[in-house]
């Protein structure tokens, strides 16, 4: 099971290779090439960052976080 960080990497990388993908089909619209099976890979790419993305949003629900309202050294009223 991948932990909270490689979550995160793989994130980030996808986002690089999607932002890559759209550099891609731009160049490939201004010469007149189809860009069909670009646009089908590039939003199966955005459904794979979703899925990732509430991959994350779980695993960091699961994380032991500070408990709500709590401030170090705060006043205790």
């Amino acid at each position: 099971m991948p932990d909270l960080d490689f979550v995160r990497r793989e994130i980030e990388y996808m986002r690089v290779q999607i932002g890559r993908q759209r550099k891609d089909i731009l160049k490939l619209q201004r010469a007149g090439i189809s860009t069909a099976s670009a646009e089908i890979l590039l939003q199966r790419m955005l459904a794979k960052i979703e899925g990732l993305c509430a991959e994350r949003d779980r695993l960091k629900k699961e994380l032991p976080g500070p408990t709500a309202g709590k401030v170090l050294g705060g006043r205790k009223w």
